[in-house]
């Protein structure tokens, strides 16, 4: 049953093959994540709420510039827009650290995974969008939602088998290691 979901899902958003992870290890050198940083001020994190299943395994930390924070920001109006709630953000703030650290990528030349862009690296040539459009921070959310509305049960998923079904990365556990994270900005961000 999950696997016809996954297959609707995916067919449906017009997900990328490998979800930015040719494009990782050609990325990781130039923005690695600085391992267990002191958490974000003023962010009560609701751990039912926005963390319902716990983390898995050791998590990351970067520090975010404005135009970062500005993406956070967006992902959250996005997600607000498309009547989603706050886990919902969590999973895809989680998503766009790891597939581009929350940086508006654009082709990287060489360094790219096929076509892939934008804040989570998704491909023109997978039905993503146009580059303008997949480069956009309100639409590349939106589209993200979109494939994760159509898996069944996401809300029940532990946040990097959630991400993995709308992705399809070569890497899929690497999700996990940014929840924290993603959950600190969502609870600093989400009223604001």
């Amino acid at each position: 049953m999950r696997t016809s979901l996954r297959n609707t899902a995916l067919g449906i958003a017009g997900l990328t093959l490998a979800g930015g992870a040719i494009a990782a290890p050609a990325l990781a050198a130039e923005h690695a994540p600085t391992a267990l940083a002191a958490p974000v001020a003023a962010a009560s994190v609701d751990n039912d709420k926005l963390i319902p299943h716990g983390v898995r395994g050791e998590q990351s930390r970067i520090d975010l510039s404005g135009e970062q924070t500005d993406n956070v920001k967006g992902i959250i109006a996005a997600t607000k827009k498309a009547g989603m709630d706050e886990r919902a953000a969590v999973v895809a703030i989680a998503t766009a650290l790891q597939e581009s650290k929350l940086e508006n990528l654009g082709h990287l030349g060489d360094r790219n995974d096929h076509d892939s862009q934008g804040l989570f690296q998704q491909r023109p040539s997978s039905g993503w969008g146009t580059v303008e459009q997949i480069t956009d921070v309100e639409y590349s959310t939106t589209a993200f939602l979109t494939g994760l509305k159509q898996v069944d049960g996401w809300q029940d998923m532990a946040l990097t088998e959630a991400a993995q079904v709308v992705q399809v990365s070569a890497y899929p556990d690497h999700y996990a290691q940014w929840e924290t994270q993603a959950a600190e900005l969502v609870a600093q961000h989400w009223n604001s």
